[in-house]
């Protein structure tokens, strides 16, 4: 099956865990559909560079899947349908990188750098 990733963006007034919540809605949704999801990331609320729908921050999102296209079409359908869900891209990849993705890597850089001061 095709390999794809997702970000999505949700309105900055969710909790963390309807944020997460999301996350496990689509996860669903995808395996319903006979797809699977291979990796997920939480990136938590970030300032986005414009606004959107009248929010200047969401919560980031990143998901890794392995998925029939008809699948991943019926999760971007709902994700757009959604009203917590201000944004959606789907990319497909010919692989997974392995490990956490760049968002996660730069923010355990920063902790290390922390601890040799």
């Amino acid at each position: 099956m095709p390999l794809y990733e997702h970000v999505f963006i949700a309105r900055q007034d969710l909790s963390n865990a309807q944020a997460e919540g999301l996350i496990d809605h689509f996860g669903a949704v995808l395996s319903d559909q006979g797809g699977k999801l291979v990796d997920r990331e939480y990136w938590g609320v970030k300032t986005m560079a414009y606004k959107i729908k009248k929010n200047r921050k969401g919560h980031y999102a990143f998901l890794k899947t392995d998925a029939p296209a008809e699948a991943v079409h019926e999760m971007e359908r709902l994700m757009r349908l959604h009203d917590d869900v201000m944004r959606v891209m789907t990319i497909k990849v010919d692989k997974h990188d392995e490990g956490p993705s760049v968002q996660m890597q730069k923010k355990e850089e920063r902790d290390n750098r922390r601890e040799r001061r």
